[in-house]
């Protein structure tokens, strides 16, 4: 998760081909079927996929730790003009549905407990 400047931003959930509410299941499974697929030892001497491997287990490795991952979702850069209505509907719901008050389950969005959290504290925190 940490680009220096000069890279553009990368899209975790796209890296694993998953979509933006996967569960930790999805992603797991997805994981190993692209680790096994780009694995270094199955293209010797080829840095372009040990790179694609390095990029496949830096996405799995923040997706899979919830705090990483609410982390990611929170404050990552979204380069909306990059996404089709679809894919920003699909990116984007948790926060949409969250922040108009209309809230979701936490099945459907992994961070929506922690966001509710976050506001929870900030709140007790101004009251103070």
């Amino acid at each position: 998760m940490e680009d220096n400047d000069k890279s553009p931003p990368k899209d975790y959930y796209k890296i694993l081909e998953v979509d933006y509410d996967a569960t930790e299941d999805l992603i797991r499974l997805n994981y190993r079927k692209l680790a096994l697929k780009w694995h270094p030892d199955k293209h010797k001497g080829d840095s372009a996929a040990t790179e694609k491997f390095q990029e496949i287990n830096e996405a799995y490795n923040v997706l899979m730790d919830p705090a990483k991952r609410f982390e990611y979702d929170f404050t990552g850069i979204y380069e909306i003009h990059k996404y089709t209505l679809r894919e920003y509907l699909a990116r984007f719901k948790g926060m949409i549905l969250t922040c108009n008050g209309l809230g979701i389950s936490q099945s459907s969005s992994p961070w929506t407990h922690q966001l509710a959290e976050t506001t929870t504290q900030q709140t007790s925190k101004d009251t103070v």
